[in-house]
């Protein structure tokens, strides 16, 4: 029996490795094409071999949080699994992949089938990602058998329930905003105020990454953008890439912008009004809850006797998780939504991008893990069928 490998498939970036490494590679998931280049597509992280970034267009295999391009999928998989494939090590390997909550059984079928009959894997382990950072969390930074995982990625955001370290399907919620709404609502913004940019999704994406925060007090950070530097502190310059001598854009202080020529995006309010999306969706017509909303309506369609406990360990995920005052702000609006017998508490992992990945290298060293695979023996005789028995996803 060769080794375990893990695979969190995110939409927006794979985050895959051995088992036996301790982080894990992040390759964007997805097929990209550039203006400059048009003949060559570049596979997941080939994007830092192009020389022009401006203009990529890109091929996703994800739509609306789930897979549906088998094409595109399949070949950022055999670039990433290059190694695998190529020494034909993946007969003697475990693969464990992730899938968002409630998935569709069509692409559940269409993943077995290709990690069996054409990688033919030893095993598989499909499992949701908050599954796996509840099984982090609860293992390494707690006593506690009871957690609420909010994964906020690249498409929706979940709310999921553990309690005695199984997840509670009925309080699971989902917020259709992610990454991906924030990026094209700050790419309408900008268009609309300053240049169009509606072909930039690669350069937009590394501006939000770099520039927004979550505002802690939006009243008193919306004053301050109405003044002029330097009473506000808020506001400040992008430089855009040329992608001959900048590779990627960065921020500047507004004293400074005289000494450059480049071209340049002058961020104020937006910095903190688009990530504010993801606690007030209706802000852009979407109907549903914000974060803190929606994580107090999970804990209360749980048991009550397991409320204080879901409170007390609220565990924040997913690539959002990153943009400063997030937790502050997550602990903010729930404190101010839940009476105060309840203790509240937000925990941020130091790489909350990994830690579904850390999540299941814990796991494969688990002595119940080997009960939770299917082999490829199995599903020989079986089929899909015993993968829909054994996986709770």
């Amino acid at each position: 029996m060769g080794g375990i490998y893990i695979v969190d498939n995110g939409a927006y970036s794979i985050k895959a490795e051995s088992s036996t490494k301790s982080s894990p590679r992040v390759v964007p998931n997805c097929i990209m094409k550039a203006k400059s280049e048009k003949r060559r597509p570049f596979v997941g992280d080939q994007i830092e071999e192009c020389r022009d970034a401006s203009g990529l267009f890109y091929i996703l295999g994800f739509q609306k949080g789930y897979l549906v391009n088998w094409d595109v999928q399949k070949t950022v998989w055999d670039y990433v699994f290059g190694d695998l494939c190529s020494k034909g090590n993946f007969k003697e390997t475990s693969v464990v992949v992730t899938e968002p909550c409630f998935n569709f059984p069509s692409i559940q079928e269409a993943a077995n089938e290709i990690f069996f009959e054409e990688y033919e894997c030893h095993s598989l382990l499909r499992i949701n990602p908050s599954d796996l950072s509840a099984f982090h969390y609860l293992k390494k930074e707690t006593k506690a058998s009871n957690c609420l995982i909010v994964d906020t990625g690249y498409s929706f955001t979940h709310i999921v329930p553990y309690i005695k370290s199984k997840k509670y399907k009925e309080g699971i919620i989902r917020i259709d905003v992610g990454g991906k709404l924030l990026t094209n609502h700050l790419k309408e913004i900008i268009s609309y105020r300053q240049l169009h940019v509606m072909d930039e999704t690669y350069v937009i994406n590394q501006v939000k990454e770099d520039c927004c925060f979550v505002s802690n007090n939006f009243k008193l950070d919306m004053n301050t953008t109405n003044k002029k530097w330097p009473e506000n502190h808020i506001i400040q310059d992008y430089i855009l890439p040329d992608f001959t001598t900048i590779r990627r854009g960065h921020s500047i202080p507004i004293d400074q912008t005289n000494q450059t020529d480049y071209q340049k995006l002058r961020l104020n309010n937006e910095r903190f009004t688009v990530p504010e999306l993801l606690f007030h969706p209706s802000d852009i017509g979407i109907k549903q809850m914000g974060i803190a909303e929606a994580i107090v309506a999970s804990v209360f369609k749980c048991p009550s006797h397991t409320h204080s406990y879901l409170f007390k360990n609220i565990v924040l995920t997913g690539g959002n998780a990153k943009f400063p005052g997030m937790q502050k702000r997550v602990y903010d609006d729930v404190r101010s939504l839940v009476p105060h017998e309840y203790d509240i508490n937000v925990h941020l992992p130091d790489d909350p991008v990994g830690y579904a990945w850390r999540g299941g290298v814990r796991l494969s060293k688990d002595a119940g893990f080997y009960s939770m695979v299917v082999t490829k023996e199995e599903y020989d005789e079986e089929g899909s069928n015993v993968c829909y028995e054994r996986f709770d996803v």
